[in-house]
């Protein structure tokens, strides 16, 4: 019978250094469960924050203080019960919290698929829609994408807290963001020039 893809060999067995060399990719699994271990305290930061946010709510003066010193709010007068200014800065520092946690998510799934090992999700109901054509240059424009918004939401809380820090603060924060975007431009551009050749041959 003859071999329906001649061209397609079975996969030799590697030598021993190159077995080695491939399977020292494994040593990079400690890391990613470790960042998993970092997703359960961002995950317990997030619902205490919330629950104090709760409490403040409904009166509680030590939930309230606590919010208070948590996202650095001073005032010139003693804080009773929750205002505007303080709800909206809670409440930006728990999607900052959402924002990282979902930057942790790409770097574990998409850096555990991309340079250990295959999960083998396709056709998986719950895989996401970004891991189907992931690779290390798309990875790298995810992140960089990801920093910007963390990035923002950070700059917005300093602007909405403005009047506790300084001038120098406020122009370092906006010049930092200024050079995330910028290098996300500049990663974006170059993987567009890397891959165009690459795509025009097909």
């Amino acid at each position: 019978m003859a071999d329906p893809n001649p061209n397609q060999r079975p996969a030799s067995p590697l030598r021993p250094l190159p077995n080695l060399i491939f399977a020292s990719r494994w040593l990079q699994l400690p890391l990613y469960l470790g960042l998993i271990a970092a997703q359960a305290i961002y995950v317990f930061h997030f619902w205490v924050e919330l629950v104090h946010l709760i409490e403040a709510a409904f009166g509680s003066k030590t939930a309230l203080d606590q919010l208070v010193t948590s996202i650095g709010y001073k005032s010139t007068t003693p804080l009773t019960s929750l205002n505007e200014t303080v709800i909206m800065l809670v409440v930006l520092a728990l999607i900052d919290v959402v924002m990282i946690s979902n930057l942790l998510i790409m770097v574990i799934v998409g850096g555990y698929e991309t340079f250990v090992s295959r999960m083998n999700l396709e056709g998986h109901p719950d895989q996401p829609e970004w891991l189907s054509h992931v690779n290390a240059s798309v990875l790298k424009v995810k992140l960089a994408t990801a920093i910007i918004g963390i990035s923002s939401i950070h700059l917005l809380k300093t602007f909405i807290n403005a009047d506790n820090y300084t001038d120098r603060v406020l122009v370092a924060q906006t010049v930092i963001h200024i050079t995330f975007l910028l290098s996300a431009m500049a990663i974006a551009y170059t993987d567009k020039l890397m891959s165009g050749p690459a795509d025009a041959k097909h």
